[in-house]
């Protein structure tokens, strides 16, 4: 049995090349956090335990730098008038009560099978949740595209609303009216999974759009001001039982902190189905990459057998094909913000030339 504190879990020793990715990562993750409102974590968690960081570390970590983070994106997309407060707050209630169920869970499987165990659960936990909502998301978004960008309210949404269970709560900005017990089941998955990933956006963004009927905008919007409030709780949380790095949580908020601003212009400008298309996208490739990490673990817990070269090897392809999906996720958000300017800015040149 392993003790839940310090002496569980080991802090990596950094490096300068160690500190310029984590920078780096910490900004893409900033940027696809203020356009798709997810949080970025799916790249951040996969991203520090790239570099060795242990996985209870990693969630803990950017668990921690992911409130702040939060706070500013939901600011500037607040003045946008994207951010229903209402709807954030409400869902942000049962996340929290999911936030402290999903720690516990992983202060079970670090009890019982140590490090390795807990790496083994966030890698396998991580490729379930992308490869299944990240398909589903990205072909929703093509189909979208393909019907000429206009979102529909999805179909067990529309149920949903039809239903008059009290208490009824209307949303104005979100523009919904849904029984407060359909929001429940959305908050608490939300919170479930970012205390086990770190990632509460990839059930709470997808929640909002299809379980309660908002908006691609709106939901990536509000989404992070449940990030904000659960980000605040789980961290106190983490950080009572020695989990949180302060190093790595500094050096990632450093990065993120622009990264989520730009983020957030960047939705001003770009029609609402490339959201879930980045989103989409990126959950497929990230998946892939901790998907090639998981036999190391395997092969620490002693279930598989597997030779070195091979384990580096697969370690080596899973660590590019991370940096591959942030290579990818900014350039789709850089190049749609660019098109979109461009194509606004050259019918307002024509007029002001006439």
């Amino acid at each position: 049995m392993h003790d839940v504190g310090t002496e569980a879990v080991k802090f990596i020793d950094l490096n300068l090349l160690y500190v310029v990715f984590l920078l780096l990562v910490g900004f893409i993750g900033g940027l696809v956090s203020g356009f798709i409102g997810s949080g970025g974590a799916f790249i951040l968690t996969p991203g520090m335990m790239s570099l060795g960081v242990p996985g209870t570390v990693a969630v803990a970590s950017n668990m921690c730098h992911k409130f702040p983070k939060a706070l500013v994106g939901a600011y500037k997309r607040f003045k946008y008038g994207q951010v229903d407060l209402k709807l954030g707050l409400v869902l942000a209630a049962s996340a929290g009560v999911g936030v402290q169920v999903g720690i516990r869970i992983q202060q079970l499987v670090l009890q019982r099978w140590g490090e390795a165990g807990s790496d083994l659960y966030v890698s396998l936990s991580f490729v379930a949740v992308l490869l299944v909502v990240g398909a589903y998301v990205l072909r929703d978004a093509m189909k979208i595209s393909k019907s000429g960008g206009r979102e529909r309210v999805a179909l067990l949404a529309r149920k949903l609303q039809s239903i008059n269970l009290p208490p009824m709560i209307t949303f104005k900005t979100a523009n919904i009216r849904i029984s407060l017990w359909f929001t429940l089941p959305v908050g608490f998955a939300t919170g479930l999974l970012a205390a086990t990933i770190a990632v509460g956006g990839f059930i709470g963004v997808p929640g909002m759009i299809y379980m309660l009927g908002v908006s691609g905008l709106v939901a990536s919007a509000s989404e992070l001001v449940i990030a904000f409030v659960m980000g605040m709780g789980g961290s106190i949380n983490w950080a009572m039982h020695g989990m949180v790095d302060i190093r790595l949580v500094l050096i990632i908020l450093a990065g993120s902190l622009l990264g989520v601003q730009l983020g957030a212009i960047g939705t001003t400008y770009v029609k609402e189905y490339m959201i879930k298309i980045v989103m989409g996208i990126i959950m497929l490739i990230v998946a892939v990459s901790r998907a090639l990490a998981i036999p190391n673990y395997l092969n620490q817990l002693d279930v598989i057998s597997i030779g070195q070269g091979a384990l580096t090897l697969l370690g080596a392809i899973s660590f590019i094909s991370m940096c591959l999906a942030l290579l990818i996720g900014a350039i789709i958000i850089l190049a749609s913000m660019w098109r979109a300017r461009r194509s606004a800015y050259i019918p307002k040149a024509l007029a002001e030339a006439r």
